[in-house]
């Protein structure tokens, strides 16, 4: 079905269109040649009405043969029959319109004064008929614009979640080794530390795995995930391992990707705190900034360490994460940082920052 033929608005609204046309005909009628604008109207107006319905009909071969796939000459063909026959319907229209009004005495000799504009008439029809065929073409063409740009975005949405579901199924099973390698060297020193790491390490995989299953979630959860995470690792390091938090109220709605602190803090802990021999403190911070909010993983380190065969995996599965959620919307820093000046020389703290909107997790989950 034509999409103008949908709904009866769209066919008044296509009616109407056609007034600016039949106004012309019926000034050029009367202006150049004996007959009245009334005489005029009262013959163009039902043809005009029912030519509106016949210059519907190219969209029909417009959309079998389009231009990009169809052969120009067979199409000129095509269109330039349509047309003449177009033009001659026209031109009949309007006779047999001026034969019915002959027989009334308002409008006898209308046939005698409007006969000689049949030719013009029919030359209009065919011009119409023409400039109604490159309409829809331009019209189809359109659609196939907006179609591609639909399936475009689509494609992208669809790539976008099946590549953070693949950044997720990488980030779960690196932390379950991590945790399995602390407990197996926990076991040879303390088994009953051991216990307890695997019991804490049941509940936090208990509470990770249903989390890992949504798009986004609040960021008070990641939170508490992220101190679930640190309270299996202080099984294992005891007072070695400190913690401290400064989260500002009003940030635990903000939405975030589910799982997105937990290779931070793994690494906080794997590649700083371990290689301590005193051990030492792992911050989290989080801070709102207008409709940002900022999320602070900081912890000491001993630089004189040989870095990890593969340090900065966890890093960048983050910042991909990042990038395909909000684009240049967020941002993240990490590296060294300088000491305070009133810190021990051996004193060293490595500091990622996490710069994201803020969003509410509805509304986030309907923007995914």
């Amino acid at each position: 079905m034509h999409p103008l033929l949908a709904s009866r608005r769209r066919i008044l609204w296509y009616l109407l269109a056609w007034t600016p046309i039949l106004a012309l005909l019926v000034y050029v009628t009367s202006a150049y040649g004996a007959a009245s604008w009334k005489q005029a109207a009262a013959a163009l107006a039902p043809a005009c009405g029912l030519y509106a319905f016949v210059c519907l009909s190219p969209y029909y071969v417009c959309r079998a043969r389009p231009l990009s796939l169809a052969p120009t000459s067979g199409l000129a063909g095509t269109f330039g029959a349509a047309a003449l026959a177009g033009g001659l319907l026209f031109a009949g229209a309007a006779w047999l319109a001026m034969w019915a009004l002959e027989q009334r005495v308002a409008f006898q000799g209308i046939e005698r004064s409007l006969t000689p504009h049949l030719a013009a008439w029919f030359g209009m029809g065919v011009l119409l008929y023409l400039l109604s065929v490159g309409l829809h073409y331009a019209f189809l063409a359109a659609e196939a614009g907006r179609e591609a740009e639909r399936l475009a975005a689509e494609a992208r949405t669809l790539a976008r979640e099946a590549e953070l579901q693949a950044l997720r199924m990488q980030i779960n099973p690196h932390f379950l080794f991590n945790c399995l390698h602390s407990i197996s060297a926990l076991a040879t020193q303390d088994g009953a530390r051991a216990r307890e790491m695997c019991v804490r390490l049941a509940g936090f995989l208990r509470s990770s795995l249903g989390l890992g299953l949504r798009e986004s979630i609040p960021l008070g959860e990641e939170l508490a995930l992220a101190r679930s995470y640190l309270q299996v690792e202080q099984v294992r390091f005891g007072a070695r391992l400190r913690v401290t938090e400064e989260i500002e109220s009003g940030c635990d709605h903000c939405a975030v990707p589910a799982l997105l602190l937990q290779p931070l803090v793994e690494n906080a802990v794997k590649h700083g705190i371990a290689g301590l021999v005193d051990g030492g403190s792992i911050r989290l911070a989080v801070r709102r900034s207008g409709s940002a909010v900022a999320i602070t993983v900081e912890n000491g380190f001993d630089p004189e360490m040989p870095a990890p065969s593969k340090s900065g995996v966890g890093l960048q599965h983050v910042r991909r994460r990042l990038q395909v959620r909000w684009g240049e919307d967020a941002e993240m820093e990490a590296g060294p940082i300088a000491p305070a000046q009133d810190a021990e020389p051996s004193e060293s703290l490595y500091r990622v920052v996490l710069r994201l909107p803020c969003e509410s997790p509805m509304a986030s989950s309907s923007r995914a």
